[in-house]
């Protein structure tokens, strides 16, 4: 009953943990850096992986999206710790929260603060981006977005060399359940023209079961000067989906707002997946793509502008998102 509980308190609160007491499960949440000079963009991926047994294993992911390297480290089940009452989560030595992160890994060891988070607004029968499906009990995968856009400050030592995240730029997500889908769009960038503007934006097309079948389900969050224009399937927004060679095109209508985003793809690594709590898949991603973005309201152009240091995965068989 305890964890039922816990789990249903961070169904409310997307940011926290939600395992308690699952097996054939995974939890991640993903920590995006970039310094000021942006010569250095880091993701970093602290998570628990428990496999159908109830044996689990805790890690952190390092992703250098400009060296183009990966790094796992492993760690016990007993050195996840989470907090019940808020985003809080100790893997070994390493603190993960949406206001700071300590990392002490093997090459990279220091100290990181979050600043002025924006998070994804919350309503009675929509408690993070995924809207009223938070509430369905069976989904292979849900997602959550901790802070679409803050700033840094602090610096860390990586591979023995300082680097200074002051006036950096970051963003947090995460994803928890049993796999990723089978196959899925995802892209993201804080870095557009005018660094001036708060501009972000998270996007996703995902494969999802549901009740013997499927559908092509989306999430989008466009955050431009400190409005969230939000598109995703269960606000009956309608969309297009192109993979032409480099090119992923997508596009989003609801209401009165169109939103184009063409991704350019750039040469990325691989990262560990969970399949079935277990981190055995993989998937490619890089932190050097381009998003080319225009926001249009009743047909007019208010925005056009491009992201940089972007990330980009294209999972799976893509071509089942298509339209």
């Amino acid at each position: 009953m305890k964890n039922l509980i816990n789990r249903w308190k961070a169904t409310w609160n997307p940011e926290r943990y939600h395992g308690w007491g699952q097996k054939a499960y995974f939890e991640g949440w993903y920590f995006k850096i970039v310094n000021e000079t942006e010569d250095h963009a880091f993701a970093i991926i602290p998570g628990i992986s428990i496999d159908e047994n109830g044996k689990g294993a805790a890690f952190i992911q390092l992703m250098d999206g400009k060296k183009l390297e990966a790094h796992y480290f492993d760690f016990k089940e007993e050195d996840f710790n989470p907090s019940i009452e808020k985003f809080e989560v100790n893997v070994g030595a390493n603190y993960f929260s949406d206001n700071k992160m300590i990392l002490d890994l093997p090459n990279l060891k220091g100290t990181i603060k979050i600043n002025s988070t924006t998070s994804w607004p919350k309503s009675l029968g929509a408690p993070g981006i995924m809207g009223w499906y938070s509430f369905v009990p069976f989904m292979q995968c849900y997602h959550g977005v901790v802070s679409l856009h803050h700033t840094l400050t602090g610096k860390l030592v990586y591979d023995g060399i300082e680097i200074d995240f002051e006036k950096g730029i970051g963003y947090i997500e995460k994803d928890w359940g049993t796999s990723f889908p089978q196959c899925w769009i995802w892209m993201q960038s804080n870095h557009f023209d005018d660094l001036d503007r708060k501009v972000s934006l998270m996007a996703s097309v995902a494969h999802i079961p549901w009740m013997g079948n499927y559908f092509i389900g989306f999430l989008v969050g466009f955050y431009l000067d400190d409005k969230l224009y939000k598109f995703a399937t269960y606000t009956g927004a309608k969309r297009t989906t192109k993979v032409n060679g480099d090119q992923v095109e997508l596009s989003f209508t609801q209401g009165k707002y169109k939103l184009q985003i063409i991704a350019h793809k750039a040469e990325g690594t691989d990262l560990i997946s969970p399949i079935s709590g277990e981190m055995r898949g993989k998937v490619n991603e890089s932190l050097l793509a381009v998003l080319d973005v225009k926001l249009y309201e009743k047909g007019s152009l208010i925005y056009s502008g491009s992201g940089r240091n972007a990330g980009l995965e294209l999972g799976g068989d893509v071509e089942i998102l298509l339209t």
